[in-house]
């Protein structure tokens, strides 16, 4: 009687317990679990201190009841280490927390986060040669100028002959990139032939870190306008640029065209720069507020009269310009400096910072949104052009753009 009531029983709680009950509790982490919460609620807790929207708590601990059921589990079966587990379950916590609108708030691994770190502030590690092979041996078709390689006296059109005693001519392009990519601090024997006197020399280049040229002037087909094309913003794309500006200056031109497109940023500081040689200083160049906090300014610096740029400006956006460059151009055209051409912009033009793990991973967030200077934010489908072309080809929208200076040259005249 007393076993038929006890099984009776049974059976019943077995019909209110779900599957997914079931499944958490054979499924749940054990041993670990308690380090991969930890981890978790650290990720949180960044979120909570620094993102620009307050995370919901109640996300959170859907994430931890999914991580239980079913996102361990999946991982496990599929013979992934610790390691992974965390970092894989973090990225879908971050993309869980996270607003619709932001697509850039995410977690790096390790060594994706060191190479993001890289890029966003524009650095490199290597010797600042690039190059393609021919019979003589690596033709050198383009040198950094901030690399030691550059500074000791290699340059454009010198062909290397040998790298620490090898001889390239058997060697693979892929091989030879290899070798001109060494860890930081690393001496490398460069052998060469001089492009103009071709008599051999060597040099002992250090691969070091450094920041990258990033801003070339471009061929354009219509005479007296100038082009350049900014491929990202880091804290010396505004010396290179003045370097430019400088030199289109003694050419009397008609105008200026600068190419922002696939420009994904850089530090809002590159842009606040490089505005000075465009804006009238001291006007608000852009604010930031983060949650909480007071708003930060950012103010456009006063340089001498004679440095600036004072001719008609066409700017090129699409949709994979971003960040420091929506900010650029967007500030340009809301003081009515520029026209813009192309299609709009990623929409992402707001501050973000990078949150160092205990682990070497990274939580990469949005930590403000952007404020033109009446206090319109920046907004999430992007900088609308004035003349908005879709479609054309990387020189056909460059000379289009040149046609227009030149025309509104013309009528000026």
């Amino acid at each position: 009687m007393l076993f038929s009531y006890f099984f009776r029983f049974f059976v019943i709680l077995l019909l209110f317990i779900s599957p997914s009950t079931l499944s958490w509790a054979s499924q749940k982490p054990s041993g670990d679990y308690q380090e991969y919460i930890s981890f978790f609620e650290k990720v949180y807790k960044v979120f909570e201190d620094n993102y620009y929207l307050k995370p919901s708590r109640r996300v959170f601990d859907n994430f931890v009841r999914k991580f239980n059921t079913k996102i361990y589990a999946q991982l496990k079966s599929e013979k992934k280490s610790n390691d992974y587990v965390r970092w894989r379950s973090s990225w879908f916590l971050v993309d869980a927390l996270k607003s619709k609108d932001d697509r850039f708030s995410q977690f790096y691994p390790p060594k994706p986060a060191e190479k993001f770190k890289k890029d966003a502030l524009g650095q490199n590690v290597d010797l600042g040669i690039e190059g393609k092979k021919i019979g003589e041996g690596f033709l050198v078709t383009r040198m950094e100028p901030r690399s030691d390689a550059y500074e000791k006296g290699l340059r454009e059109d010198d062909v290397l002959t040998a790298i620490d005693g090898v001889d390239v001519k058997p060697l693979a392009q892929s091989d030879i990139e290899k070798k001109l990519t060494p860890l930081i601090n690393t001496t490398v024997r460069l052998a060469y032939l001089e492009h103009d006197t071709r008599q051999p020399k060597i040099l002992d280049a250090v691969s070091k870190e450094y920041f990258k040229q990033e801003v070339f002037l471009k061929p354009v087909a219509v005479p007296g306008v100038y082009c350049l094309e900014i491929k990202h913003f880091n804290r010396v794309t505004a010396e290179d640029l003045f370097r430019f500006l400088q030199f289109i200056e003694q050419q009397n031109p008609k105008g200026l065209v600068i190419d922002l497109r696939g420009n994904p940023g850089g530090p809002p500081l590159a842009a606040r720069e490089i505005s000075s040689m465009f804006l009238r200083g001291g006007n608000e160049l852009v604010y930031f507020q983060r949650r909480g906090q007071e708003k930060t300014d950012l103010d456009i610096p006063t340089i001498p009269e004679q440095y600036k740029f004072k001719g008609p400006i066409v700017i090129l956006v699409n949709d994979q310009s971003g960040s420091c460059s929506e900010l650029f151009a967007g500030v340009m055209q809301y003081y009515k400096r520029a026209v813009i051409f192309g299609t709009n912009t990623a929409g992402q033009m707001l501050l973000k910072s990078m949150f160092p793990m205990d682990d070497g991973s990274m939580v990469a967030l949005v930590v403000s949104r952007g404020y033109y200077p009446d206090g319109t934010p920046f907004s999430f489908s992007g900088i609308t052009p004035d003349r908005i072309i879709t479609n054309a080809p990387k020189d056909g929208l460059i000379n289009l753009a040149a046609s227009y200076l030149a025309m509104r040259a013309q009528k000026q005249q």
